[in-house]
């Protein structure tokens, strides 16, 4: 099951969706780095993350899946928003130098194949950095938001993918230790919730972010489109109907 747009834009303008972009917000940015002059690509429903980017990047551009749905982003300005399937995109071989992943890997229909395209996207050493929800954290156990959709990973299951796909894993952070309620004494208490579960480990976390480096080499090769997962249906030309006068 894959959240509609609309859904998202929602959860990201309620007062827990605020809370929770501030705090992924914060390791994703370190994570990323100095972006000057790169070359960025939002995937999934990334926009939220991307917004600080805009100026110091080459170029940002936010690819939504077709089965999500897409809006424009950013409301000023030229639109950066592609509508597209995540498997096909319209980009040449070693386009982007950075990848930011979010709300895009729990939904993959193919997580392996999905892995084969960024490889073949991604420049020499271009870094991928992913947000997924934790399998055991709270927020994977509730559908009342984004981050309970879908398939949620363990982190031996994620590294084990990138990996397997010719990514190395250079850091892992953990995040959303608050509880996915929308009470305002947790809201306030966000920081303080944050701080704590930290202490306690990242049992506790409600994603986890990674930041991993392109290998040169592909590890498995890419399947021929007949042998993946996701099928388009052929084409069936018919002749246009004539409409009587």
């Amino acid at each position: 099951m894959t959240p509609e747009v609309s859904s998202l834009i929602g959860f990201y303008k309620s007062p827990l969706g605020r809370i929770a972009r501030k705090l992924v917000l914060e390791q994703v940015r370190d994570l990323c780095g100095n972006v000057a002059g790169k070359r960025v690509l939002g995937l999934g429903f990334a926009t939220p993350y991307l917004r600080a980017m805009l100026k110091p990047a080459e170029r940002v551009l936010a690819f939504m899946p077709a089965r999500q749905g897409a809006s424009a982003w950013p409301r000023e300005g030229p639109s950066c928003t592609v509508m597209c399937d995540p498997l096909e995109m319209p980009l040449t071989d070693s386009a982007v130098d950075l990848v930011v992943a979010v709300h895009a890997f729990e939904h993959a229909t193919d997580a392996e194949e999905q892995m084969r395209e960024l490889w073949r996207i991604c420049a020499p050493a271009a870094r991928l950095v992913i947000v997924v929800p934790r399998r055991r954290g709270l927020w994977a156990q509730r559908d009342t938001n984004p981050f309970g959709i879908g398939h949620p990973f363990s982190r031996s299951q994620l590294d084990g993918l990138l990996r397997a796909h010719s990514f190395t894993p250079e850091v892992w952070r953990d995040a959303l230790f608050v509880p996915p309620w929308g009470a305002r004494p947790i809201l306030k208490s966000a920081r303080l919730f944050e701080q704590g579960g930290r202490f306690f480990g990242s049992a506790l976390a409600g994603v986890m972010i990674v930041r991993a480096k392109k290998e040169q080499f592909p590890a498995i090769a890419r399947r021929q489109r007949a042998e993946r997962l996701v099928r388009l249906p052929d084409w069936a030309p018919q002749t246009a109907m004539k409409l009587p006068h």
